[in-house]
């Protein structure tokens, strides 16, 4: 495609955005940059590329393309999500302070609570669905609201706009992870947000064969904060996985237009089945933060929470599954089903899991492309013997 897709359509968008023919060959895909280093034309003088820490093409046109798809200035690809949290919360200090959805991915609460607290840095945990809890928590030291909307796993919706407004007040920052709806449903630099996050491993890739994770900065200093982590701290994305995140990325639209019909039945499935209790889905009517989350994206998402009562039935129920897979993970192809307490989240003490919802029944599933059908079938008969 010749020219700036910027104002062009979403899909197009996905499709093209910083992903110009090789000007070698005509190459439509962005080719794989398998090298480590650049030869210099003279010294001092190079193409733009001096080292592979510091840039690689594929790795260039990855960014390029979320910081488009979700608004921003500046996209920073690494090695996997947790690399890009850790990336961000550089911007922090000793004696800062973080305020956090309290239901958020198991592995970004281990990364606040037992390694940056190390280094002073301190955080509280909110139900960020209601903005006075927010507002309640902060202090003249804290510098950043981070929100999970929809949260993991309990699917707790965050008001962006509330939250932007209510962090610049304070002369904070916000930052979104926006894992679960993807850019294609929802956008949070749109309503206020500094930095946006991704695992990229999940909807972006979809296809569950890379791993990596993003950030995406709309103020300059951190723009330019990101780009000097990189460099210094070197956990940027390998240029295969950029290459297969672009790939996953050009069908994230149909995938995700799937994902959200198939998710909508199996939650509406779900929500009136005899065996099962409480449902978690932003879609469903009587979902707390439906309203809000209908201002501020387009979609409900694949991800359903559900509780099955205990340890004991939630086990038996994943252990009779068989269309769906029971792993770690979300957003590919195929639908994936867990147990947050014993897997993604249990870095969480099981006192704070059961404060917050997450109890030994719950079991998240992520509605992938089969036949959903099939998926109604499979639950049904794993549901057969509670």
């Amino acid at each position: 495609m010749k020219g700036d897709p910027k104002n062009l359509g979403f899909s197009t968008r996905a499709i093209h955005a910083g992903q110009q023919p090789d000007p070698a060959t005509g190459a439509l895909n962005v080719p794989i940059y398998a090298t480590s280093t650049y030869v210099q034309d003279a010294l001092g003088e190079h193409k733009g590329f001096e080292y592979a820490r510091v840039h690689n093409p594929t790795r260039t046109a990855l960014e390029v393309n979320v910081a488009n798809l979700e608004g921003g200035l500046s996209g920073h690809a690494f090695a996997s999500g947790m690399a890009a949290i850790s990336t961000l919360m550089t911007v922090l200090s000793a004696g800062d302070h973080v305020v956090a959805s309290h239901t958020v991915y198991g592995g970004t609460y281990r990364l606040l609570t037992q390694v940056l607290d190390r280094y002073g840095i301190a955080s509280s945990w909110v139900d960020s669905s209601d903005l006075a809890n927010v507002e309640d928590a902060l202090t003249e030291r804290t510098r950043m609201v981070y929100v999970e909307t929809p949260t993991n796993p309990m699917m707790e919706i965050t008001d962006l706009a509330g939250a932007a407004a209510i962090a610049h007040r304070h002369g904070a920052i916000l930052a979104v992870d926006n894992t679960f709806a993807s850019p294609a449903l929802q956008r949070p630099i749109e309503h206020g947000a500094d930095v946006v996050v991704h695992s990229a491993t999940k909807f972006l890739n979809g296809h569950s064969d890379a791993l990596g994770g993003i950030l995406v900065a709309n103020r300059q200093q951190d723009s330019e904060w990101f780009a000097f982590v990189q460099k210094s701290a070197g956990a940027v994305l390998g240029p295969f996985d950029a290459f297969l995140t672009l790939r996953g990325i050009k069908t994230l639209v149909v995938r995700m237009e799937k994902h959200e019909t198939s998710g909508r039945i199996v939650a509406e499935h779900l929500a009136s089945h005899p065996k099962v209790g409480r449902v978690f889905y932003p879609g469903l009517p009587d979902h707390p933060g439906r309203a809000i989350h209908e201002r501020q994206a387009s979609g409900f998402g694949a991800l359903i929470s559900f509780d099955l009562g205990g340890f004991a039935a939630a086990k038996t129920f994943l252990d009779r599954v068989r269309v769906m897979s029971l792993a770690e993970s979300l957003g590919g192809v195929e639908t994936l089903i867990s147990h947050p307490a014993s897997m993604t989240h249990a870095s969480v003490p099981a006192a704070e899991r059961q404060r917050i919802g997450i109890v030994d029944g719950l079991v998240r599933v992520s509605v992938g492309l089969e036949n959903v059908e099939d998926l109604l079938a499979d639950l049904d008969a794993a549901l057969a013997p509670l």
